[in-house]
């Protein structure tokens, strides 16, 4: 595909989250929003006005909106259950697809997208945006230039008092599943290791206004013998933690801390005393050419016309996924588990 070539994109699903893909995909140059679609029809109309779109991108269906705007990319933006479906179809259709994370409602719904997604030659990615926030890279750098040595121990807290309202009040496993996704993820992009097993403990705590578990704790065995320790609430008003997270990483030689600002980390400086000298250390700031959906969504449509591959394809995000589908299976199971992917 040339790299100037203009591409159409249908999104699918025009609820509360589609705003932020729209916002991106109404300015991005040689990007053409040649479809909306929703179950109510209306959703679709309100977000055509709202974007100053015409109302003749307007679909009542995905298959009428495929067979009319014949688009390149698919922008999924619909529930976790429904990304199954609008994938495939899409996929069917020739497209490439960016989809809300997660990538599917069980494993072996992921698995067959992956599949189907290779079968087809499409690049299927997944919405991970947290990848893109810039003191996140920061702190990558400064791991992986050794500030702190080998990493051997992650630990990351996550409390929100969050009233969404809506379909997240009503899943089986809103924190695991909607939330802890992106902190997952996350993880594996900060200690390039991967998930080997997982111990969980999933809970409904007195005072939720969530149906399913709205609390979480979780160990993982990473690759490389990390282990990654995840502290997480949809419910604990007050005292709230940044989006991403506060987070604490543990090295051979030093630890470093991240809470969405700069991030730093004492490094030891000195081979003498019971508690030994320490040296502060700050990750170099960085610069992103776009953060958030824009960085996710901008390399998603780069890949598409060079061929390139987006670090948030599906084939690899499917081990976030195994993350939290093994923390589920833990939890009910009482026991540790094997992250199966």
């Amino acid at each position: 595909m040339r790299a100037d070539k203009k591409l159409k994109v249908v999104v699918v699903g025009c609820g509360g989250m589609s705003g932020a893909w729209l916002s991106v995909a109404t300015k991005e140059r040689g990007l053409e929003v040649a479809g909306l679609t929703d179950l109510r029809r209306e959703a679709a109309e309100k977000r055509a006005e709202e974007f100053k779109l015409s109302k003749d991108v307007v679909f009542d269906t995905l298959d009428e909106a495929l067979e009319a705007a014949r688009p390149d990319v698919v922008f999924d933006v619909t529930t976790p259950e429904s990304h199954h479906e609008v994938t495939l179809k899409a996929l069917a259709a020739g497209c490439h697809v960016c989809g809300e994370k997660p990538l599917a409602d069980s494993m072996d719904h992921a698995r067959e997208m992956v599949e189907a997604a290779r079968r087809a030659g499409r690049i299927y990615a997944v919405m991970q945006n947290r990848r893109y926030i810039p003191s996140a890279v920061a702190l990558i750098g400064m791991l992986r230039a050794g500030a702190i040595g080998d990493i051997t121990t992650v630990n990351v807290d996550f409390y929100i008092g969050a009233h969404f309202g809506g379909f997240r009040d009503e899943m089986d496993h809103p924190l695991l599943l909607d939330m802890a996704i992106h902190t997952f993820d996350q993880a594996r992009q900060i200690t390039d290791a991967d998930p080997v097993s997982v111990y969980c403990t999933e809970f409904n705590p007195r005072g939720s206004w969530y149906r399913g578990a709205a609390s979480a704790m979780c160990i993982f065995e990473m690759t490389g013998g990390i282990i990654f320790n995840y502290r997480g609430s949809w419910c604990a008003e007050g005292l709230s933690t940044p989006w991403a997270g506060t987070w604490r990483i543990v090295g051979t030689r030093g630890s470093a801390a991240w809470a969405e600002d700069r991030p730093y980390g004492d490094v030891v400086n000195g081979d003498q005393g019971f508690i030994r000298p320490m040296r502060r250390v700050e990750a170099e700031n960085v610069k992103l050419e776009a953060t958030g959906h824009e960085g996710c969504i901008r390399e998603f449509l780069r890949a598409v016309r060079t061929g390139g591959r987006p670090q948030t394809v599906c084939d690899d995000n499917i081990k976030s996924l195994g993350m939290v589908f093994g923390a589920i299976r833990s939890a009910a199971a009482g026991r540790g588990v094997r992250v199966e992917v």
